[in-house]
């Protein structure tokens, strides 16, 4: 398991994120709410974190949904995952939304979702005429035929 040091400003009063256990590959990140909010069905918001980090060149931090809150409560994260780019300065915010029959109460401090650091490849495009045959080919979703 690879480490890098990533300075972070926290301007909330939540702890900072961490991982929850030795084999956890994301840390929960938590709302910074002045008063809770009420998510009504289908409703989406931009909720604030208070965080705000200074990743190294050559890696991006990705925002995802946490399960147990989609489980729970059918809450999830929209545009997933969201990518924080190395170099981003603005406030982490995270895009919250209802996916269940009844409203949904996000309190200050509430674990929202959770992020991952990876390191990012830069990839170099070849434009070409065609591209090397394979046995799926062209075929899209579902088409290989497995569950």
């Amino acid at each position: 398991m690879q480490h890098i040091a990533i300075n972070i400003v926290n301007k909330s009063n939540n702890e900072l994120p961490a991982y929850a256990t030795a084999g956890s590959a994301g840390m929960d990140i938590r709302a910074n709410l002045d008063e809770p909010l009420l998510l009504q069905p289908l409703e989406r918001k931009l909720i604030p974190t208070g965080l705000f980090i200074e990743l190294p060149h050559g890696f991006e931090a990705q925002i995802r949904p946490r399960s147990g809150l989609a489980i729970k409560q059918g809450i999830t994260c929209l545009n997933s995952p969201g990518t924080v780019d190395s170099d981003y300065r603005g406030e982490i915010k995270v895009i919250l939304i209802n996916l269940s029959n009844e409203s949904q109460l996000v309190q200050h401090g509430d674990r929202i979702a959770q992020m991952v650091i990876n390191a990012v490849v830069v990839a170099n495009l070849n434009l070409v005429a065609i591209l090397n045959d394979t046995h799926r080919g062209d075929g899209g979703f579902g088409h290989t035929g497995k569950n």
